[in-house]
């Protein structure tokens, strides 16, 4: 018992190593122990990796009886909105022991996120028979309304919870989250700084208000419909590029879903990764780039990644886009249909943005390890394995682009009004688009076998261990060898006949990305390969980078101006793809955009700021706008007076007559 209550106080204060090896220890000792294996799940599900569900099942398999494992199980079943299950679980468990408050809670939250209010009301009654003043049944609840990202409701119920019990941590903790989540600053620090001074000894409300200190330093860039809260140094940078997209994407979801969300739309961005999991889930560790609270969303800032690691721009379209289906269903739309039509919504800007398709994914699906609709909750929230849950966002966006190609994009705004209405995915289906929930697996099936049907043949069935087999794993297997051996002919044979086994294959590493170098005497031909990599790989640095090279070597300074914007995505910091950039689109007379990156570059802190003044000066003048061209001459000027470029392009505009044109 005693290392078991260590194991157990190392996890509430959020050691997860410290309490691991006490649980192993134990299970160890006592391979029978229910409460040890428990306990390991417990660090799995802290820790975010697979396996917690199994884990809270093995413990089940030792002691049936056991209720701290049946409320896990249902509050795991809960989260994958398994109602049914959850709600027969809650049940076993207090047909075990009637005082247990989490299972009160747990069938109360079914109860209530079914729009029960008699089933919640009973549930909730027979808690407060127990705890009149406990403050555990409505925090359990508020907890469970924001896992289904019902955000006001955790708010009201944690602050009901608040009411009965004003030292309850975890009451305050709660109200606290939600109301950060609601961009209720105030408020939520100050519950914060309750919950931290009964406890300051909890991780979560120490790192929510050192996150907190944080936000106080950054800066707010305004628009139109948006506040962005970023690191000052990062400001001017994100007015330029990130305040149109927002703009852009605003004005695409608006039309594609004739809902307009309340404005300002509150946009965080984090300079470090650390800052942005705190912000989430008040915890380092967390996996994600961004996520979306409904009016308020959060993700990692350009300068909290590598270059090459994520995307920006896709990150804050695909966040935006969930604030649109989440208002339009009134935040009950199920958690795979709004990440599949965020991914959907990324895919379709034609910037190569969105999760596509890979072999791995067609091999792990033709084994039957990718989860089809009906399950795709399960593959987001207790994946199998960690490829599992990348795959399950791209099948989620399959499936919503299937019934949009079936049914237009009516069926998806209908959808989202059924779910706003209380129906669930059953009745949603009957009455938007008249099937059954296995009628809609059906047809989903066998589109995917038909718009796969050339790669599903080139590849077998996946383990995921094992290494891949089938015709286009061989080929290019053969291509790889030839090309070591210097044989390039042979080479260029495989890679073509494994890009005839999977058009369009996006992998970086794929036959494109071979061919492409292959032909680079081919400048190109080259730039063709590359750009079946660019056009559906949001993350594709060297191939964007490469094609832009190819696309200026062979005068196409149309596509590599294209392929440097997909680029600025990608590795936003550089000030040589800015300058890139600047320069094509002035070659190209593209004023707008050779204007922009003129300021981009000053905007991030260049190391020659006067020369950078000095070609926006020059780039003003060349778009037709003098007047401005002097303003900028003449600032810089006051900053260097003696830099004879400036004196000479000051004299040049003096000389320029009130119309633009040369005497």
């Amino acid at each position: 018992d005693a290392p078991l209550r260590a194991a157990e106080l190392f996890l509430s204060r959020f050691n997860a190593p410290d309490a691991k090896a006490g649980f192993a220890e134990v299970a160890r000792r006592d391979p029978g122990s229910a409460r040890a294996q428990l306990g390991l799940a417990r660090v799995l599900i802290f820790e975010g990796q697979p396996g917690g569900y199994e884990a809270t099942r093995q413990a089940l398999a030792l002691d049936s009886t056991f209720v701290p494992a049946m409320l896990q199980l249902g509050r795991l079943d809960l989260e994958a909105e398994r109602y049914d299950s959850a709600a027969s679980t809650a049940r076993r468990a207090l047909a075990r022991d009637p005082s247990a408050v989490d299972g009160w809670a747990l069938l109360g939250a079914i109860a209530w996120l079914h729009g029960d209010s008699t089933g919640f009301a009973a549930a909730r009654a027979a808690a407060a028979r127990i705890n009149p003043r406990g403050a555990e049944f409505l925090a359990e609840v508020a907890e469970a309304a924001a896992r289904h990202r019902r955000y006001v409701d955790a708010q009201r119920f944690g602050a009901e919870a608040v009411s009965l019990d004003p030292n309850s941590t975890r009451a305050l903790a709660v109200l606290a989250t939600n109301e950060l989540r609601l961009g209720q600053m105030t408020a939520g620090r100050r519950h914060a700084e309750q919950a931290f001074a009964i406890d300051p000894f909890n991780l979560w409300q120490k790192n929510t208000l050192d996150l907190l200190d944080i936000l106080d330093r950054y800066a707010t860039v305004e628009s139109p419909r948006f506040l962005i809260i970023a690191p000052p140094r990062d400001s001017a940078y994100l007015r330029l590029y990130l305040v149109p997209l927002l703009e852009e994407a605003y004005d695409s979801f608006a039309r594609r879903y004739d809902y307009r969300p309340p404005t300002p739309v509150r946009l965080e961005l984090f300079e470090r990764h650390a800052d942005f999991s705190v912000r989430t889930v008040g915890l380092t560790g967390l996996g994600a780039l961004g996520v979306s609270f409904g009016g308020l969303l959060a993700m990692d800032g350009p300068r909290s990644r590598a270059p090459g690691e994520f995307n920006y721009g896709s990150t804050a379209w695909h966040e935006l886009a969930h604030t649109f289906t989440l208002g339009l269903s009134g935040n009950r739309v199920p958690r795979w249909l709004s990440e599949g039509l965020s991914v959907l919504e990324e895919r379709r800007t034609g910037r190569g943005w969105g999760a596509d398709v890979s072999a791995e994914f067609l091999a792990s699906a033709k084994a039957g390890r990718v989860r089809g609709p009906g399950e795709l909750n399960e593959g987001l929230v207790r994946p199998r394995y960690p490829a599992e849950i990348g795959f399950t966002y791209y099948q989620a966006s399959l499936v919503a682009e299937m019934i949009e190609a079936s049914f237009g994009v009516e069926a998806l705004r209908g959808l989202l009004g059924a779910f706003r209405d209380g129906l669930d995915e059953e009745k949603a289906y009957q009455r938007v688009l008249h099937l059954s929930g296995s009628a809609l697996a059906q047809r989903y099936a066998a589109w995917f076998e038909k718009k796969f049907a050339i790669p599903l043949a080139a590849v077998d069935a996946w383990d995921g261990t094992s290494p891949m087999r089938g015709s286009y794993v061989n080929a290019m297997v053969q291509g790889e060898r030839a090309l070591a051996a210097g044989n390039h002919a042979e080479a260029r044979s495989a890679f073509l006949r494994a890009s005839q086994l999977f058009p369009g294959d996006p992998a970086p590493d794929g036959p494109a990305w071979a061919l492409a170098m292959l032909d680079s005497a081919d400048a190109l031909s080259a730039a063709t390969r590359l750009a079946t990599i660019t056009a559906h790989n949001e993350t594709a640095l060297a191939a964007n980078a490469a094609e832009a090279r190819f696309r200026r070597r062979a005068g196409d300074d149309r596509g590599a101006l294209a392929a440097l914007q997909r680029l600025s995505w990608i590795d936003p910091q550089s000030p040589v793809v800015h300058l890139q950039l600047a320069e094509t689109a002035e070659r190209l007379g593209e004023w707008g955009t050779a204007l922009r990156e003129r300021r981009a570059i000053i905007a991030l802190g260049p190391a020659d700021i006067a020369e950078a003044r000095y070609q926006l000066a020059r780039a003003l003048d060349k778009a037709g706008d003098p007047a401005a061209a002097r303003r900028e001459v003449l600032r810089l000027l006051e900053e260097a007076p003696g830099f004879e470029k400036a004196q000479e392009l000051l004299l040049e505009l003096r000389a320029t007559p009130p119309s633009g044109g040369r005497p």
